[in-house]
């Protein structure tokens, strides 16, 4: 499968590049036919740091922001990208006058929630959801309502890559688009083409990893 790689560089830092498997892969929304391996670019030191630039760039000066919450793993990416905003001067109500990162936690519902000692970084606050990639928005809807049930406001939505360029008239601010992906598509399992020609799944993915059928 990995032989099948190539990589989409952009064209902003060539540092940050998505590594991207063409085949049949299931999401827990979706079918969909490219899968993009982000791996090294949200636990890399100087992949994770340029990719923050980049995003960082739409916002400052801009957007107040006291929180940025992290989706799929990508707290690293949100911890420089926290950084950078904090440089550009962007403002945040927080007493300590800095940017809190975070990330939610999942109950047994699939339903996104923050414990008692951390939904005072969510109540109340500026937020920035953050995620290395948005497909079909079904997470992205789950962690929206989070933060709008915690007492939040989504002041913006970043991610590495993004496949719709708005989410309950916010836009996402994403460094690699559909434009940019020839030919992925996602599909609800029900109606795959993929399935339907009998074409091999080739793995289970998330926006942690993947893992082989």
């Amino acid at each position: 499968m990995e032989d099948r790689m190539f990589k989409i560089i952009s064209p902003a830092d060539k540092k940050v590049a998505l590594k991207v498997i063409p085949g049949h892969f299931v999401t827990s929304h979706s079918h969909i036919t490219h899968y993009i391996d982000m791996t090294t670019l949200r636990a890399r030191q100087n992949e994770a740091e340029a990719a923050a630039r980049l995003l960082a760039a739409k916002y400052a000066n801009t957007t107040m922001v006291d929180t940025i919450i992290c989706l799929n793993g990508c707290e690293v990416i949100g911890a420089y990208l926290a950084q950078e905003l904090s440089r550009s001067g962007i403002r945040c109500m927080n007493a300590h006058e800095t940017i809190y990162v975070t990330a939610p936690e999942q109950d047994i519902n699939g339903q996104m929630i923050f414990r008692d000692n951390t939904k005072l970084m969510v109540q109340g606050k500026n937020v920035l959801i953050l995620s290395t990639s948005i497909t079909t928005g079904v997470t992205l809807d789950k962690a929206i309502d989070s933060v709008e049930y915690y007492g939040g406001r989504v002041q913006g939505i970043a991610s590495v890559f993004s496949f719709i360029s708005k989410a309950r008239g916010v836009e996402v601010n994403s460094i690699f688009g559909a434009k940019d992906m020839k030919g992925y598509a996602s599909y609800d399992a029900r109606v795959c083409p993929m399935c339907k020609a009998k074409q091999k799944i080739d793995a289970i993915v998330n926006g942690f990893g993947y893992s082989k059928m």
